[in-house]
């Protein structure tokens, strides 16, 4: 059955998946350029990276690429570096008393590998229960989005969202399953196109196992992305 060989591989990794640190490695003055600054600079690095490679930037389809890579890292997929993008996760009363566990699943997850600036792309599936404290269903969807807009290793990733999810619900009984597929294993080097990436991160009560196993059953660890 599924479920019983991931609880086992579960129980076999530990704590081990948990390979590097919850936090990017960013410098103290990280954020002492403007947005603007930053677009210009980076601007000209890529226009340096082509220009060796031998494209003619002069060509209609190239010119404008160095300042499309340099805003869409900037703006888009490296966004999430900047804690003012941080989302704001309102909370509210649990006044109807849901005492169950509380499933966002199938949360779609674009990523970049800060090993080769590859994709990542895949699922994540969030859960809590409440200790009376709940969170609007989009937040969850909005912190997994912020964390993964950054370059990015899945594990840290994973332990990221649970410990946000964790601080902004004010309770340990937090859980996170990432499912993807990293395109520096899929697009290069062993190039093996059908493998994917499961990192899990349980906090609270989710460390029982059949508290555990009953996640897993909710989110069935759809691969259809």
């Amino acid at each position: 059955m599924k479920v019983d060989k991931i609880l086992n591989e579960i129980e076999e990794m530990g704590d081990a998946h948990a390979g590097s640190s919850a936090n990017n490695p960013l410098r103290e003055d990280a954020f002492d350029l403007s947005d603007e600054e930053k677009i210009e600079l980076i601007k000209k690095d890529v226009r340096n990276i082509l220009d060796t490679l031998g494209l003619d930037l002069n060509d209609d389809s190239l010119k404008g690429t160095p300042q499309r890579v340099a805003k869409m890292f900037v703006n888009e997929i490296f966004s999430g570096l900047h804690p003012k993008r941080k989302p704001k996760a309102s909370t509210f009363e649990n006044k109807y008393q849901y005492g169950e566990m509380l499933v966002e699943k199938n949360i779609t997850v674009y990523s970049t590998c800060e090993h080769h600036l590859l994709p990542i792309v895949g699922k994540a599936h969030v859960a809590y229960i409440s200790n009376g404290t709940v969170v609007g269903l989009s937040k969850m969807n909005r912190i997994v989005d912020y964390f993964a807009k950054r370059p990015q290793v899945q594990e840290r990733m994973t332990m990221q969202i649970v410990h946000e999810l964790q601080n902004v619900l004010g309770t340990p009984d937090v859980a996170c399953v990432i499912d993807a597929k990293h395109l520096c294993v899929n697009s290069r080097g062993i190039r093996d196109i059908e493998s994917s990436t499961v990192t899990s991160e349980f906090g609270g009560a989710f460390k029982k196992k059949e508290v555990r196993r009953e996640f897993l059953d909710y989110i069935k660890l759809d691969t259809s992305f």
